[in-house]
Order: structure tokens, then sequence, then C-alpha cells
């Protein structure tokens, strides 16, 4: 897969099909995690695979009262998301947010079908610098073996008991960065459409100067649909 069709199309995918992802699928989606650049490669990960089916069933009860905790954040105007960006469109980010939590929704209720569940956890991360990359490496990786997933951190609201459950070694400083719910996907690949463009989000040399260049459209050429978030996300 060319690197622009990845970039521009890897989607968080929230419905996912219960079909088992192959192991060197999944072999090869974590060497790419494991190539991506980290501070003096010390390479302080670890990967947590899970498909055990009752396993996955005693995780689905905490993602879902993990998730109703996030909610109550939400309703009570807290959380990362709760507002819009500056700048941005209040009615479109509630659009969004309400397709979004129709996408969660169905992972939430459907959370013992998907075929694997990645645990990704790491030591002294500095705020995500050394992590982040090995996720979004794995996402990518993912995208071109036509795996879907999504990254979700609400299970981090009921740490303690995921990392009891999973036996995770806590003393030795290993926290929960994320959970990847990975499969193929029910919908399609897009291009997102409901982005705002370079010269509204960026400066040059100085906040608020302009960047220098307009971009009115993806700079890619490329003929996927933008996908509908109520039926792909």
């Amino acid at each position: 897969m060319e690197i622009h069709e990845a970039l521009y199309t890897t989607r968080m995918m929230r419905r996912l099909r219960p079909d088992p992802i192959p192991l060197d699928t999944q072999a090869r989606i974590l060497d790419a995690a494991v190539r991506a650049p980290n501070g003096g490669n010390t390479q302080r990960w670890h990967f947590l695979a899970v498909d055990d089916p009752e396993l996955k069933r005693a995780l689905a009860q905490l993602f879902r009262e993990a998730r109703a905790v996030e909610y109550e954040k939400f309703a009570g105007g807290m959380g990362p998301m709760a507002a819009p960006a500056p700048g941005a469109d209040p009615t479109q980010h509630a659009e969004t947010m309400r397709r979004i939590k129709g996408s969660g929704d169905y992972l939430a209720d459907h959370f013992e079908d998907v075929p694997l569940l990645l645990f990704v956890f790491a030591i002294d991360d500095l705020g995500g610098a050394n992590i982040y990359p090995a996720i979004w490496s794995a996402l990518l990786a993912a995208r071109a073996e036509g795996v879907g997933g999504v990254m979700t951190m609400v299970l981090r609201n009921v740490e303690d008991r995921i990392s009891e459950m999973l036996g995770v070694p806590v003393a030795d400083g290993w926290k929960m960065s994320a959970m990847l719910a990975l499969g193929y996907p029910r919908g399609i690949w897009g291009v997102a459409a409901n982005r705002r463009p370079v010269q509204e989000v960026s400066s040059r040399n100085r906040w608020g100067t302009p960047f220098g260049v307009d971009v009115p459209e993806p700079p890619w050429p490329h003929d996927y649909l933008a996908p509908d978030l109520a039926t792909v996300g």
C-alpha cells in the first residue's frame, strides 16, 4: 500500500467483524509497531494481545463500566472532548460527538466479538512520546493488512482492575497507555471530510501569522468516498 493512501484513509473503526485475525498478520502489525522511534531506543513498551473469549467477556463488563464513567464526565462538561477546540464549529462538534457515541455504543455492545484486543503498556513514557508512535505504526500496519481498529483510553478509568485481571507487574512501573480493538471492518475506508484546512490550524514563525499556503482540498489524488461516521467509525 502506498504510504499516502495509508495516511489519508486510516480511520478509527469501531464496527468490526468477529472474524479472527491470523497470527502471521498480527505478527506483521506488531513488528511494524516495534520499529517505531522511541527515546534512547529504550523500547519501554509491552503489547499484550487478548483473544481468549472468557477474558474478553470479563473485559467487556469493565469497558462498559469505564465508558459510563466517561460519559458522566462529558455530561458534566468535563473531559478533553466535552467542548470544541477554539475556533471550531460547536454545531459540527456536537454532531461529530453524537456520531462517535453511536459507533462507540456499537463497540460497547459487541465488545466480546472483537477478535483482538491489544493492550499497550509503557514505563516512564514522558507523556506518550515513546509509545504513541508505536501505536500509530500499529494502526497504519493494520490498515495495510485490511484490518481496522480504534484506540481507546477509556479503560484507564478502571486501570487497577485491568492490571489485576491481566497480571500486569505494576510494581515494576508498567502503566496502561491505551487499548486497541482490532478486526476486519464492517464499513469502508475513506478520506476524512470534516477537517479544518491546514491554513486555519497552522501558523509560521509566530502564533497567528499566516502559514503561507492554502490547502483547500487534500493534495493526495484519490477516489475514496468521504465516509459517514455514523456507519463507519
